[in-house]
């Protein structure tokens, strides 16, 4: 294995510029930090760092170690207090099968919102989450962190959404919005095997010419005391709603 001591070394100065979204994308490569989400992203990992041997893990190839100090880890870590071992990835694979059950993601800006949902959509049989193009960088750190390793396990892939639900509505899957206008109350949705859930912006929900695309929009029920819910709550409602209809 590797062993490297200086924050200086070229290497390590490389790695460290995988925290800006435009170099994780000429490389197709990204940092996780911590021992569970090594652990989860076993089929990415192309190279671990580790401030101690023992941490190694055991069917990773120690070819691909690295042994650094503490300091190289702050370095390229973004938490304040990191766990003494970093992951080295590549890009995940965007399956061009989306499956029979598909979360759209419309403009989301905060990363934990969308880690919220990914694992959610993990929990409520989502095969595929499609984000539209201004939403946040999938490999954002916080975003990564706040899906506790779900993100490996579910495809997500980054399109327009506009072409995706003209080819979703081709293939004959239900198309479902999600409105305060406009929109039928959620419970009163049938049983449907094949569906698209919508989901909005945080602060101005689904676009209107997306929206204008979309089979059915729907509202979640909800008493006087309050005119929204989060996009995160309101997304794993929904989709837990229309899964065990």
């Amino acid at each position: 294995m590797k062993v490297i001591n200086s924050i200086n070394n070229e290497h390590i100065k490389e790695l460290a510029k995988l925290n800006i979204k435009k170099y994780r994308e000429e490389k197709k490569l990204f940092l996780i930090e911590g021992y569970h989400l090594v652990e989860m992203a076993k089929k990415y990992l192309v190279e671990i760092l580790v401030t101690n041997e023992k941490d190694i893990p055991k069917w990773f190839d120690e070819n691909k170690v690295c042994l650094v100090n503490d300091k190289i880890i702050e370095k390229l870590a973004n938490t304040k207090t990191p766990e003494m071992i970093i992951g080295v990835c590549k890009y995940m694979n965007e399956s061009k099968t989306y499956g029979d059950k598909i979360l759209l993601l419309d403009n989301l800006q905060d990363p934990g919102n969308i880690g919220t949902l990914i694992r959610s959509s993990l929990a409520f049989d989502i095969d595929t989450i499609v984000l539209g193009n201004k939403s946040v960088d999938i490999y954002n750190d916080k975003l990564i962190r706040s899906t506790q390793g779900a993100i490996f396990k579910i495809n997500i892939v980054s399109r327009e959404l506009k072409e995706v639900i003209e080819e979703l509505k081709k293939d004959k899957v239900y198309v479902i919005g999600t409105s305060l206008k406009r929109a039928i109350p959620l419970n009163d949705v049938g049983k449907m095997n094949r569906y698209a859930i919508l989901l909005g912006n945080e602060g101005n929900g689904v676009s209107e010419d997306l929206l204008k695309l979309t089979d059915i929009n729907v509202m979640i029920p909800m008493n006087k005391k309050i005119d929204s819910l989060n996009v995160g709550v309101a997304g794993g409602i929904i989709m837990f709603y229309v899964n065990n209809n």
